[in-house]
């Protein structure tokens, strides 16, 4: 009998994995996949072949769960996983970008008889705070008067032009911009929607204030919930034959208090030139001739001020934490530069980023990089490729960099309304990615046992943006920090 048995019990395997092959390998490897993770993909619905999925505890050889390893996905932006950690291998955390700024003549008694040039290198993290003390340091080398032009110097950056809204039809998110080699707050404008406390009625101010920029304030005053998206709030831009202007209209819950918005409303051109002629009149300096855009060369004089940007260590936590497609552009394009020499080209960040990876040990076979950023329907990575992202980063001497580049669960980031106030709360340091049809998450779990683990979870389906990619993820995640 115990013969038997050991051969009936043999037949019974040979059988299971008999069906499986014939079921393809996809289906084998769902089967083999732990039972609460399989359940989890059921019941959302989901195909096994539209979910990519690695878990592995960090030093094990082996994944504790995978399915479709090998196959390409779309990533979203969990592919800024591997433009950041590529950046930050080459040029290190405390890389810096410099804006230069040059005279076409001698500044004499505070006066420039010339053209000014301000020559930028792609910063990621100018905004207008770092822009106004910029142009204070400038003041204070002693010019006060420029009699000549400004000149702003893009040729850094050698880009063809770019629609921002062709990717999803909405030029004017700030999400959609294009890179730029002399952006300033990523040419977005944060539009603040004030009511009085009486109700009686609403104010609409701009950050930063631009001169020419006409706010058409059509908001009516209401009372209701405050959950409606963008709070009953319609915005349009009119970039007609006059001035430009936004126009605000809808029905505004005034008990809902302020409101922020953050959009889009003229070129970077446009924006650069008022926001140079609104921060160097509030240093008290002046500016007789125009702002104009164009390469002119200095004539080899020393420069004036050689502004530096905050470090690349700083940087990357906007990219990641808060999923910011141009700072992430930005790095591509720098590392494309740096490594193969200015200008910077698209070509060349792709390039540079494969090189990168590939030194780490990443398989890049296949992988499809596109702008860096995930707002792509073209980028492409496996699961396997992306946990060998997250291998590098860990090995990496940058690893506190990195790891604290990602949003961290139920705290901040794009993560910071989910798993609050439960025990995952603070132990998850993730990067999410959501596009139509595309849901994603990829980065490190502090289980229970204290235990580090890395996850990718890549979803690529018709509902996976409708809930049934966050709510796979939310069991997947768990279930990693239960283990």
């Amino acid at each position: 009998m115990g013969m038997m048995s050991l051969r009936s019990v043999g037949l019974a395997i040979g059988m299971v994995f008999g069906v499986l092959l014939s079921a393809g390998p996809v289906a084998a490897s769902f089967v083999l996949l732990p039972e609460p993770l399989q359940q989890a993909i059921r019941d959302q619905n989901l195909p096994p072949d539209a979910v990519g999925l690695w878990v592995q505890r960090v030093g094990d050889a082996a994944p504790l769960a995978r399915l479709n390893p090998g196959k390409p996905f779309n990533p979203a932006s969990t592919i800024k996983l591997a433009t950041t950690l590529a950046a930050l291998s080459e040029l290190g955390p405390s890389h810096t970008w410099t804006t230069t700024i040059y005279a076409t003549a001698p500044v004499r008694d505070g006066v420039l008889k010339g053209d000014l040039v301000l020559r930028g290198s792609g910063d990621p993290g100018m905004v207008s705070e770092e822009h106004w003390r910029m142009l204070g340091a400038l003041r204070r080398t002693g010019l006060r008067r420029i009699e000549g032009n400004v000149f702003l110097d893009t040729s850094h950056f050698h880009l063809p032009l770019e629609d921002p809204g062709a990717f999803d039809g909405q030029p004017l998110r700030a999400y959609n911009q294009p890179p730029h080699a002399l952006h300033v707050n990523s040419n977005a404008l944060r539009f603040h929607v004030l009511p009085d406390p009486e109700g009686q009625s609403i104010r609409v101010e701009s950050d930063p204030p631009l001169a020419g920029l006409e706010i058409v304030n059509q908001l009516r005053g209401v009372r209701g919930g405050c959950g409606g998206w963008l709070r009953g709030i319609r915005y349009e831009v009119d970039n007609g034959s006059g001035p430009p202007r936004v126009i605000f209209s809808g029905d505004y819950p005034v008990n809902c208090g302020d409101y922020e918005l953050l959009r889009t409303a003229i070129t970077p051109e446009s924006y650069n030139r008022e926001l140079f002629r609104l921060h160097w009149g509030q240093w008290g300096g002046e500016l007789l001739g125009d702002v104009r855009y164009g390469v002119l060369r200095s004539r080899d004089q020393a420069p004036l001020l050689v502004h530096q940007s905050r470090p690349l260590g700083d940087i990357i936590r906007v990219a990641n934490k808060w999923s910011s497609n141009v700072v992430t552009r930005h790095l591509a394009l720098t590392l494309g530069a740096e490594r193969m020499g200015p200008p910077a080209t698209v070509e060349k960040s792709r390039e540079a980023i494969y090189e990168v990876l590939a030194g780490l040990g990443v398989d890049v076979g296949g992988m499809i990089v596109d702008n860096g950023s995930g707002l792509s329907r073209h980028a492409r990575m496996t699961p396997e490729q992306l946990a060998q992202v997250l291998q590098a980063g860990w090995n990496s001497p940058w690893r506190p960099e990195f790891v604290s580049s990602l949003a961290i669960a139920g705290l901040d980031g794009t993560l910071r309304r989910r798993f609050s106030n439960g025990p995952e709360t603070g132990r998850m340091h993730l990067k999410t990615g959501h596009l139509n049809q595309v849901s994603a998450v990829a980065g490190y779990v502090r289980n229970r046992s204290n235990e580090d683990v890395m996850v990718v979870l890549l979803v690529n389906h018709p509902t996976a943006h409708q809930g049934a990619g966050a709510n796979l993820q939310e069991a997947v995640l768990r279930w990693v920090h239960a283990l």
